[in-house]
């Protein structure tokens, strides 16, 4: 069996501030999106918040019109803002209860050669149980296997996927080769702590009968990124993203579940503060650690793959990790360096925005049959 994870970056559409030649020029529009977000969830807008939310309004781009060009402000029911023909724009609601709406990050196609090259990672890995990160939606996963990876006979049987809490639509999915079903789902995306919803997309429990005598328990995650927000805010909230997959482990573990795997993206590194719940104070084993490990020559998973870039996992329990015979990094998919030439890339990748992702594939072949 052949287990593995990559972070796709959306496979056909993303929110627009996401999709920029480079992370920086969209981080202040997400930071900006976050905060009204949060300011319009405010029961009450005292005048100290509406000239916050006017402030974020200016920011965004939209204080003469509901659209920008990274965002639509949704006034459904009732209204939020006022737009004199001549004076400034006004906050006309008193608070959440007065109207009906939301804030909305635009959409935009992904580079049609990028979408290419992602699936071009997908075939050359091969997973028997591919975890998905930053896919928009189940709907979008079947449209990519069916478009893109039956046409280059890398067609997948499984596809699953769950709506997550992200409303940039960046979830978390399964793909799954014929012999390798899917037999149940536990989601944990209503998952809190101290009134706060746990995941930022959701950890999908999922138990895939691998042969006639094995199951295995793929836990999917995706962190809180270093993105946008406090970095204090994000690696709180990074670990007790940690320390719930930990009790969801435990709690596997005493059920009698032997072969479990916590896969995907936990955005942070081995050694960091947030994943020591995870890292640390489980029996889990990173597959980079293994004898049989090929790291390509580099420590890292994102970006240009230095040590403080190595944020994807393959975290296995001991019964899976003592069956593992080899695993590796495949890398062919990302731009490496400014002028991608740090290690092997696709021959069709001729500039950064051809990249299948930022993100390393990872995978572990596993022996069950021992």
């Amino acid at each position: 069996m052949r287990i593995g994870s990559f972070n796709v970056e959306n496979l056909f559409s993303r929110a627009r501030a996401m999709n920029q030649d480079t992370w920086t020029e969209g981080k202040a529009i997400l930071n900006e999106y976050s905060r009204l977000n949060t300011l319009l969830q405010k029961p009450v807008y005292s005048p100290a918040v509406k000239q916050k939310i006017l402030d974020s309004v200016d920011a965004l781009d939209l204080s003469r019109s509901d659209e920008s060009k990274f965002v639509i402000l949704r006034q459904n029911r009732g209204r939020l803002l006022k737009r004199p023909t001549s004076g400034p724009t006004e906050v006309v609601a008193s608070g959440r209860s007065d109207w009906i709406g939301w804030l909305e990050l635009k959409k935009e196609a992904v580079n049609e050669v990028a979408t290419g090259m992602t699936a071009k990672v997908i075939q050359d890995v091969n997973a028997d149980i591919l975890a998905v990160i930053e896919a928009e939606d189940r709907i979008a996963l079947r449209h990519f296997n069916e478009q893109l990876l039956k046409t280059i006979n890398a067609t997948y049987h499984g596809i699953m996927l769950i709506d997550g809490n992200d409303d940039r639509g960046i979830d978390v999915g399964l793909f799954t080769k014929p012999n390798f079903q899917v037999e149940s789902i536990v989601s944990h995306v209503d998952d809190t702590a101290n009134g706060r919803t746990i995941f930022s997309r959701d950890c999908p429990e999922f138990m895939v009968r691998a042969s006639n005598t094995r199951r295995v328990l793929v836990l999917v995650n995706h962190f809180k990124s270093k993105g946008h927000g406090s970095q204090a805010d994000s690696n709180a909230r990074r670990k007790a993203q940690a320390q719930r997959v930990r009790e969801i482990y435990d709690q596997r573990k005493a059920e009698g579940v032997d072969l479990i795997a916590v896969v995907g993206d936990l955005n942070d590194t081995p050694e960091s503060d947030p994943l020591e719940p995870l890292l640390k104070t489980t029996d889990l084993r990173d597959i980079f650690t293994h004898d049989q490990f090929q790291d390509g020559g580099r420590p890292g998973t994102f970006g240009n793959c230095n040590a403080s870039n190595k944020i994807d996992y393959l975290l296995l329990s001991p019964a899976l990790f003592d069956r593992v015979t080899t695993g590796g990094v495949w890398r062919k998919g990302i731009w490496g360096g400014v002028n991608g030439t740090l290690f092997p890339h696709y021959d069709e990748m001729t500039k950064p925005i051809h990249a299948a992702s930022d993100h390393a594939a990872i995978w572990a072949d596993v022996d069950l049959e021992n």
